[in-house]
């Protein structure tokens, strides 16, 4: 009897010690219970990519934890009304919050924000890249990235391109070309790329940086003419389009999306939501699906999403305060 007491506390207080070293003992398969109902907030109207890739991610991870996930879209102010809303919502990892470039640009875009980006928001992981591709009308005489450059430069302020609204990845690519390449074009903004895609097949802009799912159709379909990706690399969704960048050195921008939480969630949450996301990226079926969307799973750490935030808030911050622009 004696023996059997001295193994039991020698067991207690190993799972003690073990507990000490690893805050992730007991939630070995998921930091909340069964059955429990979290939010994932996405500060967009439904169908666009943010909504179609956070309800990706929120359903994998519901599966892997055998949790409930209520999709909430907060739409508004470029994404400033849901990301209030998480910012101020309780740090128990409850609540996450996929948001895209305006976590890195609405800060300069808009006069005041109700919440601070980096001291109200914890970073978790980056969950994919979605590069933009280069589009010119077929009656454009260009054929090459370098063909643009010299065009716009013998016809400053003469060709216009369109965006889908002001701060987007769409517009900021082309105020970022414009700096690189010491071209001057018309920004056209539109309420989303549909319109404006249709009024470039027409002639009515000369080009647009668009997101790959909405321009590749029309390319590979005759109606307007690629010239190249935004990314620094190739993207496997077009890979027929050399990047940008071997033009123009330096040039990368791409519409990225990211969870981030409540600040002051615990970090052992974080960390859990970081690596089972990580996790469900890489499997088959949901690469599948974002395959579909022309999206690069990524998965990143905590630590690098929030080094990579702070790069595209001194990119933008840098652009933005240059060209002067402001949503009013």
């Amino acid at each position: 009897m004696k023996q059997i007491g001295i193994d039991r506390r020698a067991v207690l207080g190993g799972l003690g010690a073990a507990a000490l070293v690893n805050p992730l003992v007991g939630f070995a398969q998921a930091p909340w219970p069964q059955g429990r109902t979290l939010k994932l907030v996405v500060p967009f109207p439904p169908a666009g990519a943010t909504d179609v890739l956070g309800r990706l991610v929120a359903d994998k991870l519901g599966q892997t934890w055998g949790t409930n996930f209520v999709i909430e879209n907060r739409p508004g102010a470029g994404g400033n009304i849901g990301t209030d809303a998480v910012a101020k919502a309780e740090p128990n990892g409850d609540t996450l919050l996929i948001v895209s470039v305006g976590m890195a640009t609405n800060q300069y875009l808009y006069a005041k924000l109700n919440y601070d980006p980096v001291k109200d928001l914890a970073p978790v992981t980056m969950v994919a890249l979605v590069p933009n591709l280069l589009v010119v009308n077929n009656n454009l005489p260009v054929k090459s990235v370098a063909e643009l450059i010299a065009y716009a430069k013998a016809n400053p302020g003469k060709l216009s391109y369109g965006s889908s609204g002001i701060g987007t990845s769409v517009h900021l690519s082309g105020e970022y070309f414009q700096k690189l390449t010491g071209t001057k074009m018309v920004h056209v903004p539109y309420r989303g790329t549909a319109q404006a895609t249709q009024d470039l097949i027409g002639g009515r802009i000369d080009l647009i940086f668009d997101n790959i799912p909405q321009a590749l159709p029309h390319v590979r379909a005759g109606s307007i003419r690629g010239l190249g990706i935004t990314t620094a690399k190739r993207s496997a969704a077009a890979p027929e389009f050399a990047p940008i960048a071997d033009t123009v050195p330096g040039f990368d921008v791409s519409s990225w999306f990211a969870l981030f939480a409540p600040a002051r969630t615990p970090q052992a949450v974080i960390d859990k939501i970081q690596a089972d996301t990580k996790a469900g990226l890489a499997d088959p079926a949901l690469r599948g699906k974002m395959d579909a969307l022309a999206a690069e799973p990524l998965g990143n750490t905590p630590a690098e999403l929030a080094a990579f935030l702070q790069a595209e808030m001194k990119k933008w911050g840098d652009l933005i305060r240059e060209v002067g622009t402001k949503v009013e």
